[in-house]
Formats: structure tokens, C-alpha cells, sequence
């Protein structure tokens, strides 16, 4: 079973990269360790978020399918 994310950046919607700018403005919501999730529906949010985590050494969790676009979780790892 996956952890539940503790904040859910709503991005759906937003072409990128609006919701990595999100995602960045609101990482820090969470604590270290915890698990926040963005949702989106940009294709280009399958490899941008991942990016994203990988440049700024974020854990990059799972995607997780949605009715409308996925759910990307993020580990927050400083």
C-alpha cells in the first residue's frame, strides 16, 4: 500500500510547467520524509516531475492514475 500523501497540489488543468512551480512553492508543507502528491493532466508532467525531483534530489514515489490525469507523489528528502 502506497503512503497517503500529506498535501495535494491540485494541478490539473495547468499546462507545464505551472504545476512543478506549485510543487516547488509548496514542498515544504510537508514534513521530511512525508509524501506530497500533485495532480495533473499535462502529458508532459510524466517526465517533467520526475525531472523536477531527480535535479532538486527529491524521491520521485509513483504515479498513480486518476479519472483526469494522475497523481505524482513526491518524498521530501531535505
Amino acid at each position: 500500500m502506497a503512503e497517503e500523501p500529506l498535501v495535494t497540489v491540485e494541478a490539473v488543468g495547468r499546462k507545464c510547467p505551472i504545476p512543478i512551480i506549485m510543487l516547488a512553492g509548496r514542498i515544504r508543507e510537508v514534513p521530511i520524509g512525508s509524501v506530497i502528491a500533485v495532480t495533473a493532466d499535462d502529458p508532459a508532467a510524466r517526465t517533467d516531475i520526475p525531472s523536477w525531483c531527480r535535479m532538486k534530489m527529491q524521491e520521485f514515489v509513483a504515479e498513480v492514475p486518476l479519472e483526469q490525469g494522475s497523481a505524482f507523489h513526491i518524498r521530501r528528502m531535505y
